[in-house]
């Protein structure tokens, strides 16, 4: 399954005629191309397909040679003092926080900035902190990440109401009537939480702002997890003010990793009970008296050192986000999603039978560029994703399978029953995601697990060309003659036979 630069020559620009065509307004995001070969050339130079942004953005050139040119040309210590090292630490520290809250104009008067490792670092934090109480409520949604969905622990422990808001089956949008009927049996005396996601990291839908307003009104206090979204979209948290944001800076530029933000409104802050304390996060503590006092604001949650030296490279990343513009990446990536979901829905087997599924969305109404498949061979039957992904790695496309981390929104995709995730659960310690796919299978050939693909800031037409161009010759191929996957996927991670 090889495409080869003559294949590549032969029908790129009369596609890419008829692309703009259709989507005229990609012609104002040519700059674009420019910053791809200025900041990204490495993934032509290698003949690389990146179609994993929503896994993670990829870093721009400059963006390292300037981390590396500050830690050159600096002596940087623990902040957790006052000597002239530690203060420069502190000083390039409270810079970034600053241009943080600046990037999603956040009023300092109204939020403060807690640094953490990554976005779960920010949800951990708010559940083990949140009062969750008997009488309170937590109100997630099926279109949920693990680590929110990790939330109900804490909730559950204190005695609080776990409940899920569903989604429509097709399209994978909330079920908005029901969501609001839940919204409305919260206790506006007790404290109740609602999370969500900004945009989905498996459909890409594009989940209401407006949610947060409606469900702050009737009680609750609303978390929103804008990972997914603030790679491609302005969050003005001036217009949409949810109690807790949390943000992850590698899935917007790609660098540092290792570093995540979680964004706290000011009077929700006092409400947070923290379960124990670290260095750092104290002004007082005693061993003979058996008692602490936790430091002020965001310090207060700040464990431990935080990685002074990664994070002045997030205000890099931001001023690179900047210097291009998140409004010409939002439009870039819609027209590109608009295409490949036009084009994977057109693909038919010679016998008439479509030969993709795609889970969300049809449109690019409010939606993101996310966008997840499977493939079916001419007989109906559902092509292994693990085999996809094994032969798209060998096309040096690099896309992802599974379930994402999502398995709300797998489930209801999927039209998954509450007998099938028991059977799942029952299997103990023997369920894995390559179990779980054979125990799907025998219980009426489900899907358990797809195909995702998603574009960022670097992608361009050729990288959604070269992937149409693969998923095309699958057609009219069969279950057996397209082979079985060499690997298995046990626990998000990939075990390769003799490894």
């Amino acid at each position: 399954m090889t495409i080869n630069n003559k294949d590549m020559g032969a029908g790129i620009d009369a596609a890419r005629t008829d692309f703009l065509a259709r989507f005229p307004e990609y012609a104002g995001t040519t700059a674009l191309d420019e910053l791809r070969a200025a900041e990204y050339g490495r993934l032509d130079a290698l003949g690389q397909v990146y179609l994993d942004y929503t896994g993670g953005s990829l870093y721009a050139q400059s963006q390292i040679e300037k981390h590396a040119e500050q830690l050159r040309s600096g002596v940087f210590g623990n902040p957790h003092s006052s000597n002239p090292t530690s203060a420069a630490s502190t000083r390039q520290v409270e810079s970034c926080r600053q241009s943080i809250l600046r990037y999603f104009q956040a009023p300092p008067e109204d939020y403060i900035l807690v640094f953490t490792a990554n976005a779960s670092g920010g949800l951990k934090l708010v559940g083990e902190s949140f009062p969750f109480a008997p009488g309170g409520r937590l109100l997630l949604t099926f279109d949920n990440h693990n680590s929110v969905n990790g939330i109900r622990e804490f909730a559950r422990a204190r005695g609080a109401e776990v409940r899920y808001a569903p989604l429509a089956p097709r399209s994978l949008r909330l079920d908005r009537d029901r969501t609001e009927e839940l919204l409305d049996q919260a206790d506006p005396e007790r404290e109740n939480l609602f999370a969500y996601p900004a945009q989905s990291n498996v459909s890409g839908v594009k989940h209401p702002l407006e949610l947060v307003d409606m469900a702050r009104s009737k009680g609750w206090r609303v978390l929103l997890d804008a990972a997914a979204y603030a790679p491609t979209n302005r969050l003005d948290l001036t217009s949409v003010q949810p109690d807790f944001v949390v943000i992850s800076f590698y899935k917007m530029f790609g660098y540092p990793t290792g570093v995540g933000a979680l964004l706290v409104r000011k009077p929700v802050l006092e409400k947070l009970h923290r379960p124990w304390f670290a260095g750092g996060t104290v002004n007082f503590v005693s061993v003979k008296a058996q008692g602490h006092v936790l430091s002020q604001g965001e310090a207060g949650f700040e464990d431990g050192t935080l990685n002074y030296l990664s994070i002045p490279a997030v205000e890099i990343g931001l001023r690179h986000i900047e210097s291009i513009g998140i409004e010409k990446i939002g439009e870039r990536v819609r027209c590109l999603t608009g295409w490949v979901i036009e084009e994977l829905l057109a693909l038919r087997h010679t016998n008439g039978r479509p030969m993709v599924r795609i889970y969300g969305p049809s449109t690019t109404q409010n939606r993101g560029g996310t966008i997840t498949l499977n493939l079916y061979d001419p007989d109906g039957r559902l092509v292994d994703y693990r085999r996809v992904e094994e032969l798209a790695g060998q096309e040096v496309i690099s896309l992802r399978t599974g379930c994402f981390c999502n398995p709300g929104a797998g489930e209801a995709a999927e039209e998954l029953t509450e007998e099938d995730m028991q059977a799942a659960l029952a299997m103990g310690p023997e369920i894995n995601l390559f179990t779980f796919l054979r125990l799907m299978r025998s219980r009426g050939h489900k899907s358990a697990g797809a195909i995702r693909v998603s574009l960022g800031l670097a992608s361009n037409f050729a990288d959604v060309w070269r992937f149409i161009r693969f998923v095309e010759r699958f057609r009219d191929r069969t279950q057996l003659s397209i082979g079985e996957a060499s690997f298995d996927i046990e626990s998000c991670r990939v075990i390769r036979d003799g490894s």
